[in-house]
C-alpha cells in the first residue's frame, strides 16, 4: 500500500503535514521529537512496516517542524498538542497506537488523556515529559537567563546543528502542562524504549514515566549502550518488535 500524503488546515490557517499508509488494525500514529520531522528513521521504519504488514499509519509534522507551516520559535507545547489532537481527530478513526518520540512521548501522553477511549498502546522511544521545565531549564546559564528577561528568547546552543531559539513564552507555558511526578492517568498497555547513554533524556527520567503511569501492563526497556535518537538497525528491530507485540494480528 502507498503513502497518501497532505497538509491539515489548522484554524489559525497554518497547514500540517501529514503522511498516511491505509490499512487494518489500530491506526499507528508517530509523534515525533522537537526539531525532528515526520522523515526520520524511525517514522520512516514504520511507513515501510506498515506498508509490509497491511497496517494503518499516520505520521505528521508539528507547527514549525519539517515540511509543516508556522515559525518554529512561535511553537508551545499547547500549539503542539492540538496539532496532534487535530490530526487524531481527523486523519484516523477507531482504535489507536501512539508511537512518540523524545517530546512526543509527552504529546502522547497529553492527547492520550483526552482520548483514553480510543487508546488501545502506547510505544515510547527516549520519552521527554516536562522536558521545558525538567530538562531545559535547568542548564540555561547565566547569559542564557538575561537574554530571557531581556528579549525573551535564548539561542541554545546544539549538539546537532547551529544554535536555535528556545522562547520564555515555549518554557512558561510546558510548565503549565506538566505531568510528572503523576499519576498520568493513561491505562492501556505502554513500551518504553531508553537508552542508558542518552545525553538529551536520562534514562531516570524516563523511568519516572513508567512509574507515574497508571497502567499495569509498562515495559521498560533500558538499552545500556543506546543514544537519545535509538535509530540503529538493531533499535529498529526493538522499535518493530514492541509494534508487533502491541499489535497482534
Amino acid at each position: 500500500m502507498s503513502e497518501e500524503t497532505g497538509f491539515l488546515a489548522r484554524p489559525d490557517g497554518e497547514q500540517v503535514a501529514w503522511g498516511k499508509v491505509a490499512g487494518a488494525g489500530p491506526t499507528v500514529v508517530w509523534l515525533g521529537g522537537f526539531r525532528s520531522d515526520m522523515a526520520g528513521t524511525k517514522a520512516q521504519a514504520i511507513a515501510e512496516w506498515a506498508q509490509a504488514t497491511g497496517r494503518a499509519y499516520v505520521r505528521f509534522d508539528y507547527f514549525g517542524h519539517g515540511e509543516s507551516s508556522g515559525d518554529f520559535a512561535q511553537g508551545t507545547i499547547t500549539r503542539w498538542r492540538e496539532d496532534a489532537l487535530a490530526v487524531l481527530d481527523e486523519l484516523t478513526e477507531g482504535p489507536l497506537v501512539l508511537v512518540g518520540s523524545s517530546m512526543g512521548g509527552w504529546i502522547s501522553c497529553l492527547a492520550a488523556a483526552v482520548r483514553a477511549e480510543r487508546l488501545k498502546a502506547m510505544v515510547l522511544i527516549a520519552p521527554a515529559p516536562d522536558f521545558t521545565e525538567k530538562l531545559m531549564t535547568p542548564e540555561i546559564d547565566a547569559a542564557g537567563r538575561e537574554a530571557l528577561a531581556r528579549d525573551r528568547v535564548w539561542m541554545r546552543p546544539s549538539d546537532y546543528g547551529d544554535p536555535y531559539p528556545i522562547t520564555a513564552n515555549l518554557l512558561e507555558d510546558g510548565a503549565r502542562w506538566s505531568i510528572l511526578p503523576g499519576p498520568v492517568p493513561i491505562q492501556a498497555p505502554v513500551r518504553i524504549l531508553q537508552g542508558g547513554a542518552d545525553p538529551d533524556v536520562p534514562w531516570r527520567h524516563a523511568l519516572e514515566l513508567a512509574q507515574a503511569l497508571n497502567s499495569d501492563d509498562v515495559v521498560f526497556s533500558l538499552i545500556k549502550d543506546g543514544d537519545h535518537r535509538l535509530s540503529r538497525p538493531q533499535d529498529l528491530a526493538r522499535l518493530l518488535a514492541a509494534l508487533e507485540e502491541v499489535c497482534p494480528d
